[in-house]
């Protein structure tokens, strides 16, 4: 009888364009470890919450032309980061397929629910009012989950509840799609082979 298998799911890109230069690690079964460095500062401690909280091995590395902007960093990390995670999660067999996942960040409370389907699409329902926090433009939140969840061939529905402060607002939400990620990536026995009639994903 088939069961999941044990080895560690990993994916490695490289990513180099005329605006950015990206080396990305992932690994789906690891504890929250890796180096981020995006030249995106706030960036980079939000990629450290999605990798702790999805229990995510993630090493970054992306050298942009942050001279113009951080538009083409942040955007091409996401790209890059949902390639490998496609890559990474392999034929799905026996995940969860699903998941979701409620996270309060002090006043701010955020909504994930994921499916990895193979197909792309995204609802994204954010507000922000300031444009930036630290070096990232808040502009760019959704910016980096649509490229993120197109790559990765998912749908993915981010719902911000309430909140006052932006920073505690984007914390909830990357925290709250490490979590649900987790729970649809995770293998477990009773689970069937395929989690689709299709009998592919």
């Amino acid at each position: 009888m088939d069961s999941p298998a044990k080895d560690t799911r990993r994916a490695t890109v490289e990513r180099n364009t005329a605006e950015t230069r990206i080396t990305l690690a992932l690994s789906l079964d690891g504890e929250g470890g890796g180096k981020r460095a995006t030249g995106v500062g706030f960036l980079d401690h939000m990629l450290d919450l999605f990798a702790r909280h999805g229990q995510f091995d993630l090493d970054v590395s992306c050298g942009g032309d942050l001279h113009v902007d951080d538009h083409h960093s942040v955007e091409d990390v996401g790209i890059a980061l949902g390639m490998a995670f496609f890559q990474a999660v392999g034929d799905k067999a026996f995940i969860n397929r699903y998941g979701h996942a409620y996270v309060p960040m002090d006043e701010a409370l955020a909504r994930a629910a994921v499916d990895l389907s193979g197909r792309f699409y995204l609802h994204f329902d954010a507000v922000f009012s300031r444009e930036r926090v630290g070096d990232l433009s808040t502009d760019l939140v959704r910016h980096f989950w649509y490229s993120f969840a197109e790559q990765a061939r998912m749908n993915l529905h981010i719902d911000l509840l309430h909140g006052e402060n932006d920073h505690h607002r984007i914390e909830a939400i990357f925290k709250a799609v490490a979590r649900a990620l987790r729970i649809a990536v995770r293998r477990e026995e009773g689970n069937t082979r395929m989690p689709s009639t299709k009998g592919v994903l």
